[in-house]
């Protein structure tokens, strides 16, 4: 089991949890357009650190996208498999072609 998986795990027994305990049930009551701003507002730091080219913030801010990531997918009960799935539905193909297949209205 990788870090990830047990991320991903922990996040969702977190699920249920008190939302004056836990970090993770406080940001899955508040909903999925919040743990989405909240994405957000982490892949921006972390735009910000590899920009400026400082590796260990830009670890740290990478770590907290992935937690935010998995967080924002649980509020819209999507798991890192299905994420997985996906990405294997995609290996071999090129981003050229595989871009090619969605719709217009899918950037």
């Amino acid at each position: 089991m990788t870090a990830l998986d047990r991320l991903s795990a922990t996040i969702a027994t977190r699920r249920g949890a008190d939302p004056d305990t836990s970090w993770t049930a406080k940001l899955l009551a508040k909903g999925p357009e919040k743990c989405a701003e909240k994405f957000g507002e982490e892949a921006i730091e972390a735009i910000i650190e590899a920009v400026k080219g400082d590796r260990a913030r830009l670890t740290s801010e990478a770590a907290d996208v992935l937690y935010h990531l998995l967080v924002m997918l649980a509020a819209r009960d999507l798991s890192l498999d299905d994420v997985l799935a996906e990405l294997e539905r995609r290996e071999g193909t090129s981003g050229i072609a595989e871009k090619a297949t969605r719709s217009p209205a899918r950037p």
